[in-house]
């Protein structure tokens, strides 16, 4: 059965959000990446002084320190071929010679597998939240609902996670936060059923966004997997092209274990791009440059906090410079 909850109204702010300054994109991730930058930017400006050209020994150190901010071993070895091959061609002088090349680098690895976010021809615009629990599905679900808000757009939070009655009063809590209206179910109900409601009430009023926060699941759990794809077929026989985007949510501070663990879901989930969450809480920001080169998936969002307002649209650009200076 249907149940409607919340409203179109303005988003509550807590006082907290209320006074925190409207920091700039680029002021805002550097300060999400600080622990990231402290140590790889502060041991970069140790590896060459400004004066003597880059030597093998200091690409060495350079590996260690990428490595030791988990961009992994197959980005370092990309990103050290790159520089290797850049100072047989003409040596690089110093410090910051050797940062405005390794910037490019990661900038070139993170701008590649962006692409054209999909919009249907009428709305809704259907996006699935996937993931394994505890990566921040839910709280995710809600920011993207109060962003997609701040740019204008009308939103509608679906409660697909039927299994846990705590998940889905979770979402009804960020709905209200959101000042959007959420459609959910009993708990134990049909996670396809409810998507079905909730599509079908996005295309009555026209609503620009759907957000559906589905159950938390690992790629091993067959029955669970089965369920994802039959909400996918749901949603397809609605809207054409459905689901237009997939976000694999992951928590940052897993390191190269979420990235293992992302692979093997992106295969089996058809994920179109990445929510990485509790950025701010990890010194292995690099973890996004490996997404970007190993899964050929582009970042699309960032956790930077715990508030409404702390979920960032990523930006490569900003990113880097953020981490590098």
């Amino acid at each position: 059965m249907l149940k409607l909850f919340g409203g179109n109204r303005e988003p509550e702010e807590s006082p907290a959000e209320a006074e925190a300054p409207k920091a700039g994109l680029f002021e805002r991730m550097k300060q999400a990446v600080s622990r990231t930058r402290e140590s790889l930017a502060t041991r970069i400006e140790g590896i060459a002084a400004l004066t003597r050209e880059v030597n093998e020994q200091d690409f060495e150190d350079l590996e260690a320190v990428l490595l030791t901010s988990d961009l992994g071993v197959q980005t370092t070895s990309t990103v050290l071929e790159a520089l290797r091959d850049r100072a047989r061609r003409k040596a690089i002088e110093g410090g910051e010679e050797l940062r405005a090349l390794l910037k490019e680098q990661l900038q070139a690895i993170l701008l590649a597998p962006q692409r054209a976010i999909p919009r249907p021809d009428a709305p809704p615009k259907v996006t699935f939240l996937v993931g394994v629990n505890g990566t921040g599905k839910t709280t995710s679900s809600g920011k993207l609902a109060a962003w997609s808000r701040a740019q204008g757009r009308s939103v509608l939070l679906c409660a697909a996670d039927t299994f846990r009655a705590a998940a889905i009063e979770q979402l009804e809590v960020w709905a209200g936060r959101s000042g959007v209206e959420m459609i959910k179910t009993r708990h134990g109900g049909d996670p396809a059923a409810v998507l079905f409601d909730a599509i079908s009430a996005a295309k009555a009023r026209a609503i620009d966004e759907l957000y559906v926060d589905t159950a938390g699941r690992l790629h091993t759990k067959t029955g669970l997997m089965d369920e994802l794809d039959k909400m996918r077929r749901t949603a397809a026989r609605l809207i054409p092209g459905a689901p237009h985007e997939v976000l694999l949510v992951m928590d940052a501070t897993t390191g190269q274990n979420g990235l293992q663990q992302a692979r093997l879901f992106t295969e089996s989930a058809g994920v179109t791009g990445i929510v990485l969450t509790k950025l701010d809480g990890t010194a292995k920001g690099g973890i996004a440059v490996a997404i970007a080169r190993e899964l050929n998936l582009p970042v699309r969002f960032v956790g930077v906090g715990e508030q409404m307002a702390d979920l960032l649209e990523f930006s490569p650009e900003a990113f880097v410079d953020s981490l590098l200076e």
